[in-house]
């Protein structure tokens, strides 16, 4: 089965944008197998736009630039293949890709046999230049369709940005994860608008179809493509990941992985957190209370407050996991430390019921003993605390 899971692996789109070719892959391929992305569970090597020539060719076909890629997709896929990865490329579902390449719109069949015929496992499918006439479910299905009839297993990610409300359609025309947002920034603003713009939507994936909340920026530092707006500190960064892991969606990097700052490496490969996305029942987290926060206001004008309140800023989720295991997340959003409050009559603990959850601190690994009745943690400002945690009796 394609996609039991949450897809992981890494897309050149983020860093690299149209500055791609054979040996960038190649030592991306490398770095993933040697530096343990691989053995974490990044499998998918993905180059996006920009691949192509800007013509087909006299059959039709698309041609990848020769200057860019000399030995061919085919050679390349191989190369891919031999490092235990799987190879991923992208197209678009409109007559032009988002960069202004020959796209797949009225030509998915011969497409889809193309890409099979290199080696393709996975494709990103865009929504750039979509014409005004066209379906975009018949569309995406029609891909979905091309893709199966090569008789090749090609994960197949729609990335229709959330337009037409793909959360209640994708799962129904074939695809393995679809694109529920517009495109991510490396900034904060980006990654925390793009998570609350799906809360409601958490609860859309499940084996085979996952929501997908875009490429992780994690470890950029603002250098790339995608870079824009101040640059994100590690708690950030580590909120991001944690985020996304949290919510069970797909984990596709995008940093330069040559020159990845160490903290990023293990941060992208701690077992706890893939463990948490990567849970065999696929289950989303639970919303336990949306507040807001009330912060300081150290320079008030005439007439305001010595504090102020920060609307929908803090968050508390509940996840269940398999094997008897859960994920309780404290999410900071404001600028300003906060203690976040958590009953645990909320989680279905009632004081009643003699039950308690042991609780361990998944970026730090302390143990923290039995909590009961409540749990509530201060957590500094754009920042979060999760902790993995179990059942227990409350006195024994």
């Amino acid at each position: 089965m394609i996609a039991q899971r949450p897809p992981m692996g890494w897309n050149s789109w983020n860093t690299f944008g149209d500055k791609i070719n054979d040996s960038l892959i190649r030592e991306m391929a490398d770095l993933m197998a040697e530096k343990g992305y691989r053995d974490a569970g990044y499998e998918y090597l993905v180059i996006d736009d920009c691949w192509s020539l800007r013509e087909r060719d006299a059959e039709g076909r698309l041609v990848p630039d020769p200057q860019k890629f000399p030995h061919g997709m085919k050679d390349l896929a191989d190369y891919v293949h031999s490092k235990g990865l799987k190879f991923g490329m992208y197209s678009c579902a409109g007559v032009m890709t988002c960069a202004g390449y020959p796209s797949s719109y009225d030509h998915e069949f011969v497409d889809a046999e193309t890409f099979a015929s290199w080696g393709v496992d996975f494709l990103k499918y865009d929504f750039c230049h979509f014409p005004e006439t066209g379906d975009c479910r018949t569309r995406y299905q029609t891909m979905s369709m091309a893709l199966k009839s090569t008789g090749r297993d090609i994960l197949f990610s729609a990335c229709n940005w959330g337009q037409h409300e793909p959360w209640y359609w994708m799962r129904s025309v074939g695809a393995h994860m679809y694109r529920s947002t517009g495109d991510i920034m490396d900034n904060y603003i980006s990654f925390t608008d793009i998570f609350k713009s799906q809360l409601n939507n958490l609860g859309m994936s499940a084996n085979g179809c996952f929501n997908d909340m875009d490429m992780l920026t994690v470890g950029m530092g603002g250098k790339g493509n995608v870079g824009l707006g101040k640059v994100c500190t590690y708690e950030e960064y580590r909120m991001q990941f944690a985020l996304w892991c949290l919510a069970g969606v797909p984990l596709m990097m995008g940093a330069d992985l040559r020159n990845l700052d160490p903290r990023y490496l293990a941060l992208m490969q701690n077992r706890d957190l893939i463990r948490i996305d990567q849970d065999e029942e696929c289950r989303p987290p639970y919303l336990i209370r949306k507040g807001n926060i009330t912060a300081s206001n150290p320079n008030p004008k005439e007439g305001e407050y010595p504090w102020r309140e920060i609307k929908d800023a803090s968050f508390t989720f509940f996840r269940h996991l398999s094997h008897g295991e859960f994920a309780l997340a404290y999410v900071n959003m404001s600028d300003a430390e906060s203690r976040i409050h958590c009953e645990l009559v909320d989680l279905g603990l009632p004081v009643s019921s003699g039950m308690a959850l042991e609780i361990r601190d998944v970026f730090t690994g302390e143990q923290l003993g039995k909590k009961a009745d409540y749990f509530n943690p201060v957590v500094p400002g754009h920042d979060m605390k999760l902790y993995l945690c179990r059942l227990t009796k409350a006195r024994e």
